[in-house]
């Protein structure tokens, strides 16, 4: 083979090398886009799933979530009527004025406030101002709390088959006993002067916490694979994004993108949740109050709306940082005024190496600022439920961190040559 021959078969061999790498490229960058894809669609599951965990599996956690409800008008209103329904409900007018001495009768028309019309309504009257003052007052509030404390029991038993109380699980319904606040108005009836209210024979009233019946038993499979999943989906989002980053041709660009397509779906997670409270609330009966029932809707799902805004906020920052890192014009650009900034802060307090800080922080800059982000993200791990806000706090202390990094950053000042003296 002659010379010639030897250098057209490498350059044939050359091109034939390049023209199989677009094809390989392209192949890598389907896939990366295919990961990428499914750690967003992976997202809004993977905070439903951490969500439903942590609601289910922590009473304390739905104690504190549902405790504010105490306070709600609405709240307060819908609980009032529904223990004056059951009280009158239970009472027979005739039966209960017949018991009551002469000498207590004056007491008791005082009491009913001289309604007009029907001595019912006086009665129904009394015992729902009553119901409304005590709802209102704080020891409502320790009732609430001990009254979810049983409807976590009620929730926590339907779906995995533990716990007690007073709940019960019948034909895929659960049930809670509203007996203990009927009691605490019957008392305030008969401390407001009522006397003849210690007469009300106890009355049993329970609310639906849960009908689904033929649906319980999907129900609670549905709930363990979310147990199940519930730290496995945030590894499996976290573990595409560098899968998809790492196969990806331009990496940072990869990066930012996978940052921004995480964030888009934690906000159709968000979306779907604002939809779902309509849905939600057209499909209750007419008997439910809505303004209430709407409540207890946005103080259930309020901690999934919070996961919604931080992995929101953390995605944006994420491709923010990204972005900022690479060498785009307007990127270079912003850091570029990053370092004449704090140049110019430098230069006005004095300047100079700080003495062996100065040239120390120049050699291990980019360890500090790696140590920076890592102390960031063992934070925001470590950080016990964390909130937009938080997310937002711990990049601006990172910020400042960087800062403070590239203002002690100063060269080692070369001495001068043999002979030429020292400036100063």
């Amino acid at each position: 083979m002659t010379k010639d021959d030897a250098e057209l078969a490498a350059l044939r061999a050359r091109v034939a090398e390049l023209e199989g790498r677009p094809r390989r490229s392209r192949t890598k960058s389907a896939l990366a886009v295919v990961l990428i894809v499914l750690a967003a669609v992976l997202t809004p599951l993977s905070a439903v799933a951490v969500w439903a965990d942590s609601m289910i599996g922590d009473t304390d956690r739905y104690v504190a979530t549902m405790e504010p409800l105490a306070s709600d008008p609405d709240v307060q209103h819908a609980v009032a009527n529904r223990v004056t329904t059951a009280v009158m409900q239970q009472i027979d007018v005739d039966d209960l004025l017949s018991g009551v001495a002469p000498d207590d009768r004056p007491r008791l028309e005082k009491a009913l406030g001289a309604a007009e019309g029907p001595i019912t309504s006086g009665l129904t009257s009394l015992v729902r101002t009553t119901a409304e003052r005590f709802v209102s007052s704080p020891a409502f509030a320790t009732v609430w709390k001990q009254l979810n404390r049983t409807a976590h029991a009620a929730v926590d038993k339907a779906l995995t088959g533990s716990g007690d109380g007073a709940v019960q699980v019948k034909d895929g319904e659960v049930t809670l006993d509203l007996a203990p606040v009927v009691e605490r108005v019957k008392d305030a009836l008969v401390d407001n002067g009522l006397a003849v209210a210690a007469h009300i024979p106890e009355v049993h009233t329970s609310i639906t916490l849960m009908q689904s019946t033929g649906t319980l038993a999907k129900a609670k499979k549905g709930f363990r694979l979310l147990q199940l999943l519930s730290w496995v989906l945030p590894l499996i989002v976290v573990l595409l994004v560098v899968g998809g980053v790492l196969l990806a041709r331009r990496r940072r660009r990869a990066l930012v993108g996978a940052a921004l397509a995480v964030a888009v779906g934690a906000l159709v997670l968000g979306l779907a949740l604002w939809l779902g409270r309509s849905f939600y609330l057209d499909a209750l009966p007419s008997d439910v109050s809505r303004p209430a029932a709407g409540a207890v809707y946005d103080t259930l799902v309020r901690f999934l709306r919070t996961g919604v805004r931080v992995v929101a906020v953390l995605g944006a920052v994420v491709a923010l940082a990204a972005w900022l890192s690479g060498p785009g014009r307007w990127a270079v650009a912003v850091r570029g005024g990053w370092t004449g900034a704090i140049g110019s802060v430098r230069e006005a307090t004095g300047g100079g190496t700080f003495g062996p800080v100065g040239p120390w922080v120049h050699r291990m800059r980019t360890w500090l600022n790696w140590t920076v982000a890592a102390v960031a993200a063992a934070v925001l791990l470590a950080w016990n439920y964390p909130t937009g806000a938080v997310v937002a706090w711990i990049a601006v202390c990172a910020v400042c961190a960087l800062a403070v990094i590239e203002f002690l950053d100063a060269p080692t000042v070369p001495d001068p040559p043999a002979g030429v003296p020292a400036a100063g």
